[in-house]
């Protein structure tokens, strides 16, 4: 993702049918059909579209509302990691009336870890985890983290 924000684009169909390896375990990233300037076709530093595929979609493109294009592939991709741990998605939509997203908009991690921990063993979860994945799915996309901040997470440079 790094790299294509680098060339000034971003993504918006980040989802796992779009997430490949080859045989040596790189990843590999396709489908760059909703691809945009990152910085909006109209140069804004906004893109504006609804579009993508809705169980990955941050918040702001469901409410209709003007987005950055990096911050909700960010978004995106702690839904692939969630899952890509999990084996199953942390809700069904990123949208206020979606159950467990509804407790990330009210500031209450606590219990969307809660609920999420059930029938799991017990530290299924590491503290580094459940802070990586709430930063990368908050409601505001202002206190999201960045691609670099994602990077430099200890849970990222943790122990493999």
């Amino acid at each position: 993702m790094e790299y294509i924000h680098s060339k000034g684009l971003t993504h918006r169909d980040l989802k796992p049918d779009n997430i490949l390896f080859d045989q040596y375990f790189n990843l590999k990233i396709a489908d760059f059909g909703f691809a945009a300037p990152i910085a909006g076709r109209d140069g804004s530093g906004t893109c504006k579209t609804k579009l993508g595929t809705a169980n990955y979609m941050a918040p702001e493109i469901h409410a209709k509302m003007p987005y950055n294009g990096a911050s909700v592939d960010v978004f995106a991709c702690g839904i692939i990691l969630f899952i890509m741990y999990t084996q199953h998605p942390p809700f069904t939509r990123a949208e206020p009336s979606d159950p467990f997203y509804r407790l990330i908009c009210a500031n209450r991690e606590d219990l969307f870890w809660k609920a999420h921990s059930k029938n799991k063993p017990d530290g299924f979860f590491s503290k580094e985890f459940m802070e990586l994945i709430t930063a990368m799915l908050q409601f505001d996309p202002t206190h999201r983290l960045s691609l670099t901040e994602v990077k430099a997470h200890a849970w990222v440079n943790g122990p493999i």
